[in-house]
């Protein structure tokens, strides 16, 4: 980026930050003229753009709160937020306009990006174009909605509570320590807006005037060059993203200069040992790692040299940050080394939240001020927090619990598998048996019984997959979490329909 003032790159595209708070202040004004008002809600159905950002920053002008929506939803699950959300306006791509309009609730007002002038619905470059720049900014902006991604059952929509001044400079704060970033790095954001970690980094970015690149969607090469030409100093990834990059040919990895790099951070999904060392050894002991969820916020955080004395763990909790421990039955606090349920308890400047329409489900994941998102794992004698599982994705097998990511992380090991998801499927005997579905690496063959073969040299003789499937493509969010869902629900479907 050439200009002297800070800027935002997408793409082509190049747009200062002043340039996008004056679009987005006079978008505002739009919304406003459209009946959006203080408290209400507004989708955004787009892809990665400098116009998803200036979307997201309107809303602060008027008090009004900005739902994101994952842009690969269609049919039940776009249904479902749009009205869970209860949001009034939705702005959208123009080649997800049919795609809203399929399901679009009644009353419900459509703005449109990218399309023609006198179009079917209000265009957002002319609204900003007629619009006055809002006048008096609200002092109390709700915060934005953001939907857990649905893997495990429908998307809960998680509304957080405004912040005072004050507390949102002390959250800035332990913001910047947690993606292992200061304001004069350049940053770079390889993932959807849409998700809770990449749309906070960038309006973090954007607060603390940094120079911001946005992919509009990830490629490993391109990520590579663009580090190279843009003198990238700070990312953050999430781990399917390292699986990429080591999976490319030597030959290029080599051809880029990514030495600009100083600090890379990850999250949103468990990454295989393996493939944390393998990125440290390339891009050096510059990568960090945070743990928390979308309603706790980042709960703990390492650096490489903590990592690599306590390899696999997740960090230690950040801040004022208490993590602990719990029995699933009793609730009673777990031994240092005993797996149990991870329950937290947010830095204490953390906003308050709760589930849009769902209160009950809010109480039931709290015990004693203590919050748990459904993971497993234990702390060990240090004090570093490692995961084992998702609580929904364990698998008993026998009276035995298996921790799928276990096997996963095994199986990625492997040169010739690209990804792999490993689930419980209902059996006659155990209870649950052991599935792997497998995507395997361009130009790679392998039979079930190699994949068995592999399992069974790295791991217990019971952690071997009794069903192995191989899939060209399995179903994964950008942020690196796999719609197991998706791939479980046949299995059990098909036990329900022969009773």
């Amino acid at each position: 980026m050439t200009s002297a003032e800070p800027a935002v790159r997408c793409g082509a595209a190049v747009r200062t930050h002043s340039a996008i708070r004056g679009r987005a202040a006079r978008l505002a004004s739009a919304l406003s003229a459209l009946g959006i008002g203080h408290g209400d809600r507004y989708a955004i159905v787009m892809r990665n753009s400098i116009e998803f950002l200036e979307a997201s920053l309107a809303g602060s002008g008027i008090g009004a709160i900005p739902v994101p929506v994952n842009s690969h939803w269609t049919g039940d699950d776009l249904a479902h937020l749009l009205t869970d959300s209860g949001s009034k306006l939705v702005i959208v791509d123009s080649d997800l306009v049919s795609v809203v309009e399929a399901v679009l609730p009644p009353g419900m007002t459509v703005v449109e990006v990218g399309g023609s002038t006198g179009g079917k619905y209000p265009d957002f470059e002319s609204l900003i174009a007629t619009s006055e720049p809002i006048g008096a900014q609200v002092l109390d902006p709700p915060l934005g909605v953001i939907y857990t991604s649905g893997t495990t059952g429908k998307p809960k929509g998680i509304l957080r509570q405004p912040m005072t001044t004050g507390q949102a400079g002390q959250v800035a704060a332990v913001m910047m320590t947690m993606l292992a970033a200061n304001p004069s790095m350049s940053t770079l954001i390889p993932a959807p807006l849409y998700h809770t970690a990449p749309n906070a980094h960038a309006v973090f970015a954007i607060a603390l005037g940094m120079n911001l690149e946005i992919m509009p969607r990830f490629d490993p090469e391109e990520f590579l060059r663009l580090v190279q030409d843009q003198k990238i100093q700070h990312t953050q990834m999430v781990p399917t993203m390292f699986v990429r990059l080591l999976k490319l040919p030597a030959d290029i990895r080599g051809k880029y200069d990514i030495s600009s790099l100083a600090s890379v951070v990850h999250a949103a999904a468990p990454c295989p040992v393996t493939v944390k060392r393998e990125m440290i050894d390339w891009f050096g002991p510059i990568i960090s790692e945070f743990y928390g969820g979308s309603e706790t916020g980042g709960a703990v955080i390492c650096n490489s040299e903590q990592w690599l004395e306590h390899p696999g763990t997740v960090g230690h909790p950040i801040a004022d940050t208490v993590v602990k421990i719990l029995d699933p039955v009793s609730l009673q606090e777990l031994p240092t080394g005993e797996s149990g349920d991870i329950y937290i308890k947010p830095f204490s400047s953390w906003p308050e939240f709760t589930y849009i329409g769902n209160d009950a489900k809010r109480r039931e994941m709290e015990h004693d001020g203590l919050i748990t998102v459904g993971d497993i794992g234990y702390i060990d004698d240090d004090g570093y927090l490692f995961l084992n599982d998702r609580r929904n994705d364990l698998i008993n097998s026998g009276g035995v619990n298996i921790y799928p990511a276990e096997i996963e992380g095994c199986l990625v090991g492997h040169e010739s598998i690209a990804d792999a998801a490993v689930f419980g499927i209902p059996d006659e005997e155990f209870g649950e048996a052991i599935a792997a579905h497998i995507e395997l690496s361009p130009g790679a063959s392998l039979s079930v019984e190699d994949v068995k073969d592999f399992v069974r040299a790295h791991l217990a003789g019971y952690k071997v997959p009794k069903v192995i499937v191989f899939e060209d493509k399995l179903p994964r969010e950008d942020t690196g979490k796999l719609f197991k869902r998706k791939l479980k629900e046949p299995y059990w479907n098909e036990q329900l329909s022969s009773r």
